[in-house]
């Protein structure tokens, strides 16, 4: 079945047409085509410039019928003045004669037709075209409308969310700090003094405040995405990514790993963010190391008005089938015990990078290693 269009709303029943027009003989014509086109209608007949207003502006038509020539005014006189008062409604000249240049320029200043007067028979048509188009019209605007609305909510709405949820990390990190701290001092007081059991439970209740310490640290950095963003703008990639091995070096000596890249190129970013999915990947790629030295690869290719970037690695791997709710709040694929950390780090990247009006996915071989890949605009 295909996808067809959606049919536009009927035509009113009954319509209310003014028609601009000073010979009753061609007004009488129109009505008798429109009647033979089934139109139900209503109409007002006015001749001069001043009826015209007086009547639009205290009924609003349906549609304007009005000749191209009048004895003190124009058709197209017309056309602006309904533009003032009463915009949105068509207008279709009806005329005597019309040239081809003069039709173009009538049909680009606004009108939505013309029929000629000796080919009266096509006026059904038109008015039945122009007021469907008219009708599909008013449905883009009122869908354009609750776009528009739904937009700012859903602004507003994230707002508000990522306010409550930095104002709730925040306020929780007082009281769990006095937690961890107590609970450390339990353990170095009492260690040894008390049976074995309650050495494990200090040392569990130490473990469980330290990971809370750690998810709510990661939380305050997702909700921080929107709150402390900074404008985009010309940012050295080589550079943030320089400074952010240099803080990063413990960890790679530490792990004897291997960090390559080559010349980066300038992007429009906002340089702590572009750091923090720096810092997240290469966190990542050296954590899911295998039984070989972790090394991971950066570089960055062209990709029409963006830079694709991309963070390889010769770790473990993962299925393809777990590549994008990787991404997700919460998710992991291993247990903490294998592999500590909050599944944050990369929720908070792809937050960063969609922020920059780019994308993030992942290709993984089992075994063999994984690429990152997400892309940012290029410098202007």
């Amino acid at each position: 079945m295909s996808g067809a269009a959606a049919a536009p709303a009927p035509v009113p029943r009954t319509l209310h047409f003014v028609m601009v027009e000073d010979n009753s003989i061609d007004v009488e014509l129109a009505r008798q085509e429109l009647r033979r086109g089934g139109f139900d209608f209503t109409s007002v007949v006015v001749e001069t410039a001043e009826d015209f207003i007086r009547e639009v502006t205290a009924h609003r038509p349906d549609l304007v019928l009005a000749d191209y020539n009048l004895p003190q005014w124009s058709g197209m006189e017309a056309l602006d003045i309904l533009k003032r008062e009463q915009p949105g409604v068509p207008l279709i000249l009806v005329t005597g004669a019309l040239g081809e240049v003069t039709a173009v320029e009538c049909l680009k200043s606004g009108i939505s037709d013309y029929i000629l007067k000796g080919a009266l028979a096509r006026l059904p048509v038109a008015v039945r075209r122009t007021l469907q188009e008219q009708q599909l019209q008013e449905q883009r605007k009122q869908t354009e409308r609750e776009k528009e609305t739904y937009l700012q909510e859903l602004k507003r709405s994230n707002a508000e969310l990522e306010q409550f949820a930095y104002v709730a990390s925040h306020d929780l990190q007082e009281p769990l700090r006095m937690v961890a701290s107590y609970t450390e001092l339990l353990g170095e007081r009492y260690r040894g003094k008390l049976d074995p059991n309650a050495d494990k439970y200090i040392g569990y209740a130490m473990d469980g405040a330290h990971r809370m310490q750690r998810l709510i640290r990661d939380l305050l950095a997702y909700a921080r995405v929107g709150s402390t963003a900074k404008l985009l703008q010309p940012t050295d990639a080589s550079a943030v990514l320089a400074s952010v091995l240099g803080g990063m070096r413990t960890t790679i000596e530490s792990n004897k790993a291997e960090v390559v890249f080559g010349l980066l190129p300038s992007v429009m970013a906002d340089e702590s963010q572009l750091g923090q999915i720096f810092l997240n990947l290469i966190n990542n790629a050296i954590k899911f190391h295998s039984d070989r030295s972790p090394r991971v690869e950066i570089s960055a290719l062209a990709d029409g008005m963006t830079w694709d970037f991309s963070v390889k690695d010769n770790g473990i791997g993962m299925e393809m089938e777990n590549a994008g709710r990787i991404f997700e709040m919460f998710q992991r694929l291993h247990s903490r015990e294998d592999y500590e950390g909050t599944g944050i780090g990369l929720a908070i990247a792809k937050r960063i990078v969609e922020r920059h009006g780019g994308r993030i996915w992942c290709e993984s071989v089992v075994g063999q290693g994984s690429t990152f890949h997400f892309t940012l605009p290029k410098q202007a």
